[in-house]
C-alpha cells in the first residue's frame, strides 16, 4: 500500500474511527493493540506501538551509503 492510498471514514458521535480492513491488514494491526495518536500541523497521525522484537527486519535493503566530507584540518 502507498502512503497516497486514502481512505475515508466517518466519526462516530463517540467521536470513534474504524481503521478500514484494508489498511489493517497492510499495518498487521490486530485487535487491543496500543496505538500513539499525534496531532501534527494539519494533520492527526497514529502510529502502532510494536514491542522491539517486532521491528526486526523492519529496515531490511535500506540504503545506509553516504558520500564522507574530505578531512578538515
Amino acid at each position: 500500500m502507498s502512503p497516497q492510498t486514502a481512505e475515508v471514514v466517518t466519526i462516530s458521535p463517540k467521536f470513534q474511527v474504524v481503521i478500514p480492513k484494508r489498511i489493517r491488514e497492510a499495518m498487521g494491526l490486530r485487535s487491543g493493540e496500543k496505538i500513539s495518536i499525534f496531532c501534527y500541523r494539519d494533520h492527526i497521525e497514529l502510529i502502532p506501538l510494536r514491542e522491539i522484537h517486532q521491528l526486526r527486519g523492519a529496515l531490511k535493503g535500506i540504503d545506509t551509503s553516504f558520500v564522507r566530507e574530505g578531512d578538515q584540518v
